[in-house]
């Protein structure tokens, strides 16, 4: 049965830990390593992954043909706009495709209605690199970051500030899985998905909704944030207004844990969801978070195969 990993529920929280050990294990094995020398045992040596992107990307994009590289593998880079699937060809018949000529498909887009219809008609392995109900694959990066600086995540305190989107949606389906309690700060009118939020509960997580950010961070081991404008969005004037109180900034950051860590998916709008001050801080895990992204992803593709 083909493996698609659109949602962490895909995998669930026995093999999400499995990947965050992984991940963990195949970091500290090639450290010091270039970059670009495959593992030692290259797990997917001769493996194709086609990564299509219909929204720009720094990390996804770096990190998967990265990953695929170390794990032996080799990418390539689509953008929609340049192949006929901008041109009106259909999603299923892409998938039809691209199932052909790849054995792995990395889709990064807005809809995802699109990524559900891709993985239906492929008969390989989709990934979920973003869309705009979630993005698994940055969760497990940042689960793999707390893990490293120390944080058990069964018990864990997350207060999340901002905008109730699709990174908010997958933290809050981890905390589901991996039994972590999460309080979200927002402003009305910007709340994340409720059926996420149903289904964390029923996992036995605390999901706590704020209307202020000093409620949410009080006594928090993470604090996490976004951009307020995400990819695609207008400039809405009203709605930086409404996000301005949930600034994470060092008299925010106070009120939590003395040993909390600040977490951001990046890329940062310094001075609007976060300070410079807390961002470059030494409480700030970002860089190993962003890096965290290339483990994290051969952890994902591994599983995909049917490795993990």
């Amino acid at each position: 049965m083909t493996r698609h990993f659109l949602a962490l529920g895909d995998a669930g929280g026995d093999a999400l830990a499995a990947m965050l050990g992984d991940a963990m294990d195949r970091k500290v094995a090639r450290q010091d390593l270039p970059k670009g020398l495959p593992d030692a045992d290259a797990p997917l040596a001769g493996r194709v992954l086609a990564m299509v992107f219909e929204k720009s990307s720094t990390r996804t994009r770096v990190s998967f043909d990265v990953a695929i590289r170390q794990l032996g593998g080799s990418a390539l880079v689509l953008e929609a706009g340049n192949t006929q699937l901008g041109r009106g060809e259909t999603v299923a018949d892409t998938a039809r495709v691209l199932s052909r000529m790849a054995d792995a498909i990395m889709l990064r887009t807005d809809d995802h209605a699109k990524i559900e219809e891709l993985a239906h008609y492929a008969t390989v392995p989709v990934i979920n690199g973003l869309t705009d109900l979630s993005h698994p694959c940055q969760i497990v990066a940042d689960l793999q970051t707390l893990l490293e600086h120390g944080k058990a995540l069964p018990g864990l305190e997350v207060a999340w500030l901002g905008d109730g989107n699709n990174v908010l949606n997958s933290l809050v389906e981890a905390a589901g899985l991996m039994k972590f309690n999460v309080r979200i700060g927002v402003p009305e009118g910007y709340d994340s998905d409720a059926g996420f939020i149903a289904q964390a509960r029923a996992g036995g997580a605390r999901i706590d909704l704020v209307r202020d950010a000093q409620s949410a961070v009080r006594g928090a081991d993470v604090v996490v944030t976004d951009t307020w404008i995400s990819m695609g969005q207008a400039h809405a004037e009203a709605k930086l207004a409404a996000m301005a109180p949930f600034q994470v900034n060092d008299a925010l950051m106070a009120l939590a844990k003395p040993d909390a860590v600040f977490l951001h998916c990046l890329p940062a709008h310094r001075g609007e969801e976060v300070t410079d001050t807390v961002i470059d801080g030494p409480r700030s895990a970002v860089w190993d978070e962003a890096e965290n992204r290339i483990h994290a992803q051969k952890a994902i593709l591994r599983w995909a195969f049917g490795q993990i």
